[in-house]
């Protein structure tokens, strides 16, 4: 049985400790933690565990074998440290830091502990049709990739001081990454958008990236749509294109009209993946193979670079370039 740690009890970790609880065989919830103690014992106890306040000391302890950190974004990098000072991997929440440097310093940490230890929640890697989608494209039944249309709208934002560069830092990274994933290649520069609303709501922004295979990605970000949670992607290629279905168990009919229903916020649209993210992790666990369709610390900075320069190019309103250091031999 491997002993699993949460840290963080919000929304993130809370799912994560009923997922292990109640859907991960093989793995037992040791500890909740939470600098909130209040929080942490109130979801420790609905799955009948330990609660704890001290991060450091939680992924110290000999009773934990691997730790989930979904606290704060700027808690990551330093937590993810932690886990590799002492040898126990960790699936942390993206993003792993919104500094390319920070990043880097983590991807030093864990070279230099001869072995994989992170990998990152972007759990939309693990979803049903992005999965299908990456075949689709592998397997050659969609020609060569041209484009990759992206969109990602929200009811409203999660904060009143939320901006535009937010939703590039924020909510844009699960699609720079999958999109990557999927496509199997990197960017190369990106220019970004904003229409003007009526109000005084965050409008949405609109990127335009390029690739090193010379292929186009839109992405659409709506923080303030209104109408619900809404992802949705179409990847077209020479021969063909595929795109994804909007999931939806039901369709109510009434009153000469037809209605489905949207989820309230992406919990619901990606259980299903977070379950085979959090599957493919335990086995990374047990077994020290990386997961074929894992996100590794070097996505996470591959994410923040282009986040970087996706928010230069939404404040000077000019395409610009993004640059990485070279791939080390370590993650590929």
């Amino acid at each position: 049985m491997i002993r699993l740690a949460v840290i963080g009890a919000g929304l993130m970790g809370a799912d994560h400790a009923r997922i292990i609880a109640e859907e991960l065989p093989g793995a037992a919830l040791q500890v909740v933690c939470d600098r909130d103690a209040t929080r942490a014992k109130a979801v420790a106890e609905a799955w009948g565990t330990e609660a704890a306040s001290d991060p450091e000391a939680v992924i110290a302890r000999k009773d934990v074998d691997a730790v989930i950190v979904a606290s704060p974004d700027f808690t990551h990098a330093p937590l993810s440290m932690a886990c590799i000072r002492a040898g126990k991997k960790v699936l942390c929440e993206k993003p792993l830091s919104q500094s390319p440097l920070e990043c880097r310093d983590v991807m030093e940490a864990e070279e230099s502990s001869g072995g994989r230890q992170v990998m990152l929640g972007f759990m939309r890697r693990f979803d049903q049709a992005y999965v299908e989608m990456k075949a689709a494209l592998d397997q050659g039944r969609l020609g060569r990739a041209l484009m990759m249309h992206n969109f990602h709208r929200n009811v409203a934002t999660p904060a009143a001081d939320f901006t535009g560069a937010m939703a590039i830092t924020n909510s844009a990274p699960h699609e720079f990454d999958v999109v990557r994933h999927v496509l199997g290649c990197e960017y190369t520069a990106i220019s970004a958008f904003q229409p003007r609303r009526s109000d005084a709501l965050v409008a949405p922004v609109v990127m335009v990236l390029e690739t090193s295979s010379g292929q186009l990605v839109n992405i659409e970000i709506n923080n303030n749509a209104a109408y619900g949670y809404d992802v949705r992607a179409e990847l077209v290629g020479e021969a063909g294109s595929i795109a994804m279905n909007q999931l939806a168990y039901t369709s109510a009919d009434h009153a000469m009209a037809q209605a489905r229903a949207y989820e309230a916020d992406w919990r619901g649209r990606y259980a299903e993946a977070y379950r085979r993210q959090n599957r493919a992790f335990l086995s990374f666990v047990a077994t020290g193979v990386f997961p074929a369709s894992g996100s590794s610390s070097w996505d996470g900075y591959a994410a923040a670079v282009v986040a970087e320069a996706g928010v230069r190019a939404l404040k000077t309103g000019q395409r610009q370039p993004i640059t990485m250091i070279a791939k080390p031999e370590f993650y590929k």
